[in-house]
């Protein structure tokens, strides 16, 4: 059940959802908390498209644009026309001189490096070994030597990370 309701304080129309069941509610501009029994109730419905619409309705008639509101399309039909407004980012990136298959291969080579310094020293011990090869493995991906040491310590220390027949694993 949704229900639009009004401030008495400040006037603000907003959306409250299962009225009965909650004993206040308060008014997201100005704060003030109200018994929901109390509220003044314009719209009811189990629909929260159609109490969004109606609190639509009731901002337009309050601001004098209600001609206006009335001409204009259902919430759903307009954010269809706005995707469908405008050029695509393919568009505007050729005409901006940019080409769009480049920005998709720095796109789709930019998600390996935004793995971070942890992540990469716990999938080097992953892939198990010595001490001297995982380090060596999370300093080809990427993490300086002294980090990708402290890393394993840290690791260590937390029990996150054991050692077993001279190679290190993860628990």
């Amino acid at each position: 059940m949704y229900a639009v309701v009004g401030c008495t304080e400040c006037g603000t129309y907003w959306l409250l959802t299962d009225p009965r069941e909650s004993d206040s509610a308060t008014c997201p501009k100005c704060g003030r908390r109200h018994q929901t029994k109390k509220l003044r109730t314009f719209y009811e419905t189990d629909d929260r498209e159609a109490a969004r619409e109606a609190r639509a309705a009731l901002l337009a008639k309050k601001h004098g644009d209600s001609a206006a509101f009335n001409d204009v399309a259902h919430v759903s039909e307009l954010e269809d026309r706005v995707e469908d407004s405008g050029m695509s980012e393919t568009e505007y990136l050729e005409q901006s001189g940019i080409d769009p298959d480049e920005v998709q291969a720095a796109g789709d080579t930019s998600t390996e490096s935004s793995r971070s310094r942890d992540e990469k020293v716990r999938d080097a011990v992953r892939e198990g070994g010595t001490e001297a090869e995982i380090l060596e493995r999370a300093v080809d991906d990427g993490v300086p030597r002294g980090a990708a040491e402290k890393l394993l310590e840290k690791l260590r220390r937390q029990g996150e990370v054991i050692q077993s027949g001279g190679e290190l694993r993860l628990v």
